[in-house]
């Protein structure tokens, strides 16, 4: 719950499904140092997600996650795919989706599959860019706990 304050108490669980293991390590670790605290679960894959998400096999005592970072290109089950079934869930429909782009025509191709996601952001190429892409997920999250939710 907000206070009147600028700081979220709370811990926030983030899913991050990234096939790339060096782009995990940097994501978690500009995660581990960002203003918000954060818990990172990384997988790799789209079958992974969902089990993530389903809580199943070896997820099957994980939390929710608040927010799920998701790259689009995955092996196996795609981005695409996983965004599907989370808008196809009533359960997971709520968690909010910042998809990865590589480029500025990311959210167009999820657009052309009749997907949407809550969030487009440019994944970062250089290593010092992950800051700012932190930064923006962190703005991203403010604006979505901000939102009144009840009147």
């Amino acid at each position: 719950m907000a206070s009147g304050n600028d700081s979220i108490e709370d811990v926030i669980d983030i899913l991050l499904v990234e096939p790339n293991p060096g782009d995990t390590r940097l994501f978690t670790e500009n995660f581990r140092d960002a203003k918000l605290m954060n818990t990172v679960h990384a997988v790799s894959n789209g079958d992974a997600a969902l089990d993530f998400l389903h809580q199943r096999g070896e997820y099957a005592d994980a939390s929710p996650p608040d927010i799920i970072l998701l790259e689009p290109q995955l092996p196996g089950t795609s981005g695409m795919d996983v965004l599907a079934e989370l808008e196809g869930e009533p359960i997971l429909s709520d968690i909010p989706v910042a998809v990865l782009t590589s480029s500025e025509m990311g959210e167009a191709i999820v657009q052309s599959h009749g997907l949407e996601a809550d969030f487009y952001v440019r994944k970062p190429v250089e290593p010092a860019d992950f800051v700012s892409f932190v930064d923006e997920i962190e703005e991203f999250w403010f604006a979505i706990v901000r939102e009144p939710s009840e009147t």
